[in-house]
């Protein structure tokens, strides 16, 4: 995705996977506050459009990270 989304820096955190969601979405937003972190619960529905100001972070029903969070 980098060639969709040049300058935006990192695109995924692969190291966030199994963390808290909300400590994940704060590394996130610390590491790039002009991106918009959503925390979304597994099974919620979500659009599908792609958008390279956009971080879903994906959690459990406990709030741990399940998927890797990613620019989308």
């Amino acid at each position: 995705m980098s060639g969709v989304c040049a300058g935006v820096g990192k695109s995924s955190w692969p190291e966030l996977l199994g963390a808290k969601g909300e400590a994940a979405a704060a590394i996130i937003s610390a590491n790039n506050p002009t991106l918009r972190v959503q925390i979304i619960e597994e099974g919620m529905v979500v659009t599908q459009e792609f958008r390279c100001n956009r971080v879903r972070v994906w959690v459990n029903k406990f709030g741990i990270v399940t998927l890797v969070p990613r620019l989308g």
